[in-house]
């Protein structure tokens, strides 16, 4: 187990952090909690919009790190891999309770109005606009959304992860990454379209 005296932990990268838990010190491991528990919470949020839920997978996804940190390899980034098995236990939560499947913008965003990437008509994968938009507008355009095109443009455009990070999140081929966010974010277009006309906003 590597010496951990005068370690200033919040200054080590994630990925610094997990191979010094993989070799056995538990205060990296309290520090990657330390350091993502909140973020964890409120990504799930999003898809659930159930906060016990989201805290619950939250304590699991830090569990199934903690008994598969020799999963982790270097040749992705730590986030990618949290990710993963964050949405992942979502997925297998939801299954079992079907009930809370509802999906909701995380309630740390702003009430009342939050930015987010939407495509233009002509839209092009990296190529968009930024439209302000009702909260409540946003969620139920994303409810009308399929999982697989809410979770890719949860991930792009509210997580912010790369496309390269969300294919190994999601364990699809680049190109339908592309595909999933191009049609989610015109879904998500069009439907806003119609709802704010509706609204008059």
């Amino acid at each position: 187990m590597p010496e951990n005296n005068f370690v200033d932990f919040k200054s080590l990268t994630d990925e610094e952090l997990i191979f010094r838990f993989q070799e056995g010190d538990i205060k990296a491991f309290n520090e990657i909690v330390r350091r993502y528990k909140d973020k964890i919470v409120n990504f799930v949020f999003r898809f659930c919009g159930n906060r016990d839920i989201a805290e619950d997978v939250s304590q699991e996804t830090f569990i199934k790190l903690f008994k598969n940190k020799h999963s982790y390899k270097p040749i992705a980034k730590f986030t990618t891999w949290l990710h993963t098995i964050a949405i992942n236990e979502t997925k297998t939560m939801l299954r079992s309770d079907r009930k809370h499947e509802s999906f909701s913008i995380s309630n740390m965003l702003e009430e009342g109005t939050v930015d987010m990437e939407l495509a233009s008509s002509d839209y092009k994968p990296d190529s968009v606009v930024n439209t302000k938009i009702e909260v409540s507008l946003i969620q139920k355009a994303i409810n009308e959304l399929d999982e697989k095109y809410r979770e890719a443009v949860v991930l792009r455009d509210i997580e912010d992860l790369d496309y390269e990070e969300i294919s190994k999140v999601l364990e699809i081929p680049l190109g339908t990454v592309r595909s999933r966010i191009n049609r989610g974010r015109e879904s998500l277009r069009i439907t806003l379209g119609k709802l704010i006309k509706k609204n008059k906003i």
